[in-house]
């Protein structure tokens, strides 16, 4: 009887492994070069190699990284169930739209700015076989794999192009208040505030140009050329100057000399419904890539059949790993932290060694 268990599971395992063959075999693509599981994305990997050497800059982390991840949420938050259930048209999400209809789209207040990553893009989408909205989330996934420290991101290929803009007010400001920002979120895509807290994970490699004009490029965090944890810690120390001049909308006091906080990240770590989440990711590198990686996916797909859609994920590249570890800046400890999460103690990190850290652009 033992022998004869033994014979069917053996037997079960090899059938198993034929079907999973069968899931993951992969395609010779085109190029000679490349393969994939399925042949549709094999157009992708040109797209891919071409951004990163002319767009990305060879592979960098840097500041067209932070705009193109930037301008994957810009693109995919202009959506609106509670309009749609009105019969009113709420806006097609991760769609293209704010690239196909520019001249509206980056007119929106909260979208000041970001016609220069549309316009650096541009001519990418118009040498390669893709729609804006494809685009604009696959340039977001390979730029975001740059970032040591970075979760693999998901890529689903299939948006159909945008036919009418996203309304204006679908994007949050970082002047708007906790409730109205969670409530955005959720009437997008039905997005939890754990779920905003991961996404604004991307903090962690972006940085401010226009809320303050004087001083484009300043950072939210004192790393932002890696994905890693440095932004939750340092959005709950205590703030004591601007990096430019005082009285922007939407900016607060921040830590560090040349770091940015904005109003909405300082009231989110702070916030009853947010803070512990917030204080969870100061040193879990594991659950900030892990929540980051799954928030992602589901903001890259808002609007869309994903049942039309094919998973090209592995043409995105592997991130490089962490290259840095939870730590309080020179010169800051957890004298500094202004604790917010009511259920556990901030964590006790170490203090870099030196002067006060001063964060420069990017």
């Amino acid at each position: 009887m033992a022998f004869k268990t033994l014979a069917t599971f053996v037997s079960a395992l090899a059938a198993l492994q034929v079907v999973n063959g069968a899931i993951t075999r992969r395609v010779a693509c085109p190029d000679g070069v490349n393969t994939a599981t399925n042949a549709a994305c094999c157009g992708l990997f040109a797209v891919r190699d071409d951004i990163q050497k002319n767009l990305f800059d060879n592979g960098e982390c840097g500041e067209d990284v932070h705009e193109s991840l930037r301008l994957t949420f810009h693109d995919a938050i202009g959506f609106s169930r509670s309009a749609a259930a009105n019969g009113v048209f709420g806006g097609g999400g991760a769609d293209g739209s704010i690239s196909i209809f520019e001249s509206i789209e980056a007119n929106f207040h909260a979208s000041i700015g970001i016609d220069e990553i549309i316009n650096e893009q541009a001519p990418f989408i118009a040498r390669h076989n893709i729609t804006p909205g494809d685009f604009i989330q696959f340039a977001g996934a390979v730029g975001v794999s740059n970032c040591p420290g970075a979760p693999r991101l998901e890529f689903l290929l299939g948006r159909p192009a945008a036919t009418q803009p996203a309304p204006d007010k679908t994007i949050p400001e970082p002047f708007d208040t906790v409730d109205t920002i969670l409530s955005r979120f959720a009437d997008a895509a039905g997005f939890t505030p754990e779920e905003v807290v991961a996404l604004l994970a991307s903090h962690t490699i972006a940085a401010a140009d226009v809320v303050d004009p004087t001083i484009p490029g300043t950072p939210f965090d004192s790393t932002p050329s890696f994905f890693d944890t440095q932004f939750f810690i340092e959005t709950q120390l205590r703030g004591t100057g601007f990096p430019g001049t005082a009285g922007n909308q939407g900016e607060v006091l921040s830590p560090l000399p040349g770091e940015m906080r904005l109003q909405s990240d300082s009231e989110l770590a702070r916030d009853a419904r947010t803070a512990c989440e917030w204080q969870s990711m100061v040193n879990n590198q594991a659950k900030m890539m892990s929540t980051f990686k799954a928030a992602m996916a589901k903001l890259a797909v808002i609007g869309q059949d994903v049942s039309q859609m094919v998973d090209c994920s592995d043409v995105i590249p592997v991130p490089p790993p962490p290259q840095s570890t939870a730590h309080f800046p020179a010169g800051l400890s957890n004298a500094d932290v202004e604790q917010a999460c009511a259920e556990t103690p901030f964590p006790t990190l170490p203090t870099d060694p030196g002067p006060v850290t001063s964060v420069p652009p990017v």
